[in-house]
């Protein structure tokens, strides 16, 4: 198919998602929990930055809130190395497709491109070499409206019309959400950019107390989580001292 950059590597021999033996040599690196909701201007995206391997924590410095495209977000739980690599071949395809066809994938392609990458990779998932759970967020023009999808490792595509999560820590932060979109003062919705930041702080926080996978804040080394908000204006990334001053202002002092 004309623009279709990954059916082009498949053609040239590329073969995502390889199943192997799990549980030989080490155990696998894994990134843990990832969030989305809606807010009154699109779609917050936000990640913790841990990776951990059993019991081992292996990095606290992980990005896994991934930008694919000026209106896309890609967010990971599961093994980092194969969930990096789809996000690599999604945003390549992505220009490629834009600059074959000098027009942008609409949103349902690109939802169905991520939907193939991961049915390519159901021996690795089932293997347990490298299961990967994203939430694909964006904003899709022609409809003007954001939008949240969340998948199963065999691909299944499922529409999150409020909000998503995945990860060891959403049981955690789905009740919360749940709670908040249903009983809450205003409902998800209809937060302002700010409230919504403070609300994906306090989510993670919240995690991080009962999930040991799940990274918290470090106001030491001044280690936040990823946050990143999409809107009709394109995606756009919150900055660590800005995520400092509303946390020290609404989540540390209780308020």
């Amino acid at each position: 198919m004309q623009g279709d950059l990954y059916q082009l590597l498949k053609d040239q021999g590329y073969v995502l998602g390889i199943a192997g033996q799990a549980g030989v040599g080490q155990t696998l690196t894994m990134a843990t929990t990832i969030l989305a909701f809606k807010y009154r201007d699109g779609v917050l995206v936000a990640g913790d930055r841990r990776a951990t391997a059993g019991n081992m924590v292996m990095y606290d410095r992980t990005d896994k809130v991934l930008e694919i495209d000026r209106y896309s977000v890609m967010a990971i739980a599961g093994v980092p190395a194969t969930a990096y690599e789809m996000a690599r071949i999604l945003e390549h395809s992505f220009k490629y497709y834009r600059r074959t066809q000098l027009q942008e994938l609409s949103f349902e392609g690109k939802l169905r491109a991520l939907s193939k990458l991961l049915k390519e990779n159901v021996p690795a998932a089932l293997a347990g070499t490298g299961a990967v759970v994203p939430i694909f967020a964006g904003y899709d023009p022609e409809q003007e409206t954001a939008k949240i999808y969340f998948y199963d490792i065999l691909g299944a595509e499922f529409e999150g019309v409020e909000y998503a999560v995945s990860g060891s820590g959403s049981p955690t932060i789905r009740g919360i959400l749940h709670y908040l979109n249903t009983w809450g003062e205003q409902p998800l919705g209809a937060m302002p950019e700010e409230q919504a930041t403070i609300q994906a702080l306090r989510l993670l926080t919240s995690a991080a107390e009962f999930d040991s996978a799940t990274g918290g804040v470090n106001r030491e080394v001044g280690l936040y989580p990823v946050v990143k908000l999409i809107t009709s204006n394109g995606v756009t990334t919150m900055t660590d001292p800005h995520l400092s001053s509303l946390f020290e202002s609404s989540v540390s002092k209780g308020r």
